[in-house]
């Protein structure tokens, strides 16, 4: 049988996004599958991404001392909001 081959598809982290939060809030796979023309194991594979890191990217190629500086870095920005907001209110 001759199966039709597919062109291979790339897709923003927004629309993957927003694929993984319509399957969040109740939306079943096989609907997103069907309305947005995806594959199943994509769909799948976005949902596993999201879950366990966050980010659709299949390896984290930062060293140990660039994830050190972002959780650093955004934990300064966290610090740095509570404060304002403890100014604010003295």
């Amino acid at each position: 049988m001759n199966k039709i081959k597919r062109k291979r598809r790339t897709f923003t982290d927004d629309f993957k996004h927003q694929m993984v939060s319509l399957y969040q809030h109740g939306k079943s796979r096989s609907e997103i599958v069907a309305e947005y023309d995806l594959t199943p194991s994509a769909l799948d594979r976005w949902i596993t991404q999201s879950s366990q890191s966050g980010s659709f990217k299949t390896k984290d190629n930062r060293s140990p001392q660039e994830q050190e500086l972002i959780a650093l870095r955004k934990e300064l920005k966290q610090l740095r909001m509570e404060n304002d907001i403890l100014k604010q209110a003295a």
